[in-house]
Order: C-alpha cells, then sequence, then structure tokens
C-alpha cells in the first residue's frame, strides 16, 4: 500500500484566461495530517478545488489511493469516500441541522438510517451540532457553521478530509474544539488536507507541511521542522510563526 494517498504532479490549472496553478507536486500521508500554507493568493484553494474536480487541471496527475482521478467529476471523486469542506462552508440555511446531516449521509433516508454510534461521536467532538438539531442552520453563529460544516463531511466514514480554512473568524474556545475535533479524527485515521492561516492551529495539529507561492510547492517537509526554524518561516512566509 502506497504512504501517500493523495499524490499531485505538475499540476497546471486555467481559469478562463489566467494561469493559477504553475506546476504543484504535493504528497498527503496516508493517516496523517498535511497542512498547507501560503500568502494569501498563493493558489492554495485552487489547489483543493482542482482536487475536487470543481476546476479540472490542464496538465498534470492527481492520484488518489492509486487510482488517477484527475479528469474525474466531482461525485465521483467524492464517492471514493473524500469529503471537501470549502472556505464559505455550502450549510443550507433554510434547512435545519438534522435536514443538514441527512442531505450529507448520501445512503440514509431517513435519520433513522445513520449509523447511531457515529452520529453520538459527532456529537461528542461538535456539542452544538445536537444542541440545534432541530434549529435553521442559518441562525447558526460562524463558528457553529464551521462545526456543522465537519460534521457533514464525516457523517459517513471517510477516507480523505479536505478542509478550507476552518478556523477563519472563529472565537480562540471553538478554534481549540475545532483542534480537539481535526486530532480525534486523525487519531480515528482519517487523512487530512488543511489549508490554515492560523499558525498555532498548524502547529499543533500539523504532522507535515507544503508551502505555496506563485502556484506552485515551494517547500515540502515535517510541520515540527518548519515551527522551529525562524529563517525558514520567514524565507517562505515573511513572517515568523
Amino acid at each position: 500500500m502506497n504512504e501517500n494517498l493523495l499524490t499531485l504532479q505538475g499540476v497546471h490549472t486555467h481559469i478562463g484566461a489566467y494561469h493559477i496553478l504553475h506546476g504543484v507536486d504535493l504528497t498527503v500521508p496516508r493517516g496523517k495530517l498535511t497542512m498547507l500554507l501560503g500568502r494569501n493568493g498563493a493558489g492554495k484553494t485552487t489547489t483543493l478545488r482542482t482536487i475536487m474536480g470543481l476546476w479540472k487541471a490542464s496538465q498534470g496527475q492527481i492520484s488518489f489511493n492509486g487510482q488517477d482521478i484527475t479528469a474525474m467529476a466531482t461525485p465521483q471523486i467524492a464517492s471514493l469516500n473524500v469529503a471537501y469542506v470549502p472556505e464559505n462552508m455550502g450549510i443550507f440555511s433554510d434547512l435545519t441541522v438534522k435536514e443538514n446531516m441527512l442531505l450529507a449521509a448520501r445512503w440514509a433516508k431517513n435519520i433513522g438510517q445513520i449509523d447511531e454510534q457515529r452520529l453520538k461521536w459527532i456529537f461528542s467532538l461538535f456539542p452544538a451540532v445536537e444542541k440545534f438539531w432541530n434549529h435553521p442552520a442559518g441562525k447558526l453563529s460562524g463558528g457553529q457553521k464551521q462545526m456543522l460544516a465537519v460534521a457533514r463531511a464525516i457523517v459517513e466514514p471517510r477516507e480523505l478530509l479536505i478542509v478550507d480554512e476552518p478556523s477563519k473568524g472563529l472565537a480562540p474556545a471553538i478554534i481549540n474544539n475545532m483542534i480537539d475535533a481535526f486530532a480525534q479524527l486523525k487519531s480515528a485515521g482519517v487523512t487530512i488536507l488543511l489549508v490554515e492561516q492560523n499558525i498555532n492551529f498548524a502547529k499543533r495539529l500539523g504532522d507535515s507541511v507544503a508551502v505555496m507561492d506563485n502556484g506552485r510547492v515551494v517547500h515540502a517537509g515535517s510541520m515540527k521542522q518548519l515551527a522551529e526554524d525562524e529563517a525558514l518561516q520567514r524565507s517562505l512566509l515573511g513572517l515568523a510563526l
């Protein structure tokens, strides 16, 4: 079994007339949490969307679990047990929390068909999901919506979880809750790829890290090494962590 669950090789992405990704090489080790860092506009979100097939790679190859997924449609990629939480969270505001969760459970026709033990585990990770179960999702706070977005992504077992800036705009206490949740997911064997701007979040969770600049990965290695090397941080990110 390949130690890398996800691999990008020489991936280019064009959006209209714009050439956004310029040959991205990225590996996501199986069972680990990989941080994708970089300045605004470096190409991080485009990389995630290209992995998910929302934007098509114009060159290069994306492999998941040894399978070429470069040309696959987004629903096909999702069917391989890959979940994606976009930066805007994608919550259905007019539906209840329960209805949002049921929509994400692809094989369940009613809430009783969702694995009860898995729901209890999700409630332990994100108590707000249980507390506001019958409330419209649009009435939740930003932090509660983020918890719901991640809860939806894991309502069924996933092999790869891709999340774009989960801590953006959240209060410190909720960020700590989110860190604990991702740590539990990782210990449960879920492979995670996170785009994150919160450096404390990255340092506490990351096993490996890739830093992007101008549509390329310019550094890849261990998160621990980057966190301990201020000179490297300044050269890559323009600031010390």
